[in-house]
């Protein structure tokens, strides 16, 4: 049988539905929380995609295609109202 785990331990990926609103409840909103979760997700990725022995355009890719999308969600208000104009 597999151990116990708190719901306060478990990963978002394995977090069921209906627990969802219980495990949000549990995380830490504070601005430290939020730095070591941002901190942790940072190292996560680095130790993933660029710190690597055998590395590709992979990680770099995605963080320029999130650029991309993240510049195009900036600029959508005024995005908007110029795609419905022909000429002027």
């Amino acid at each position: 049988l597999p151990a116990a785990v708190l719901l306060k331990d478990t990963r978002l990926m394995d977090v069921k539905l209906g627990q969802l609103g219980t495990w949000l409840a549990m995380r830490d909103f504070t601005p430290g929380g939020i730095k070591g979760a941002l901190r942790r997700g940072y190292d996560r990725y680095y130790n993933k995609y660029i710190n690597v022995r055998k590395g590709g355009l992979g990680g770099i890719s995605m963080v320029l295609a999130g650029y991309i999308v993240l510049s195009y969600m900036w600029s959508y208000s005024h995005v908007k109202h110029d795609r419905r104009r022909k000429y002027h």
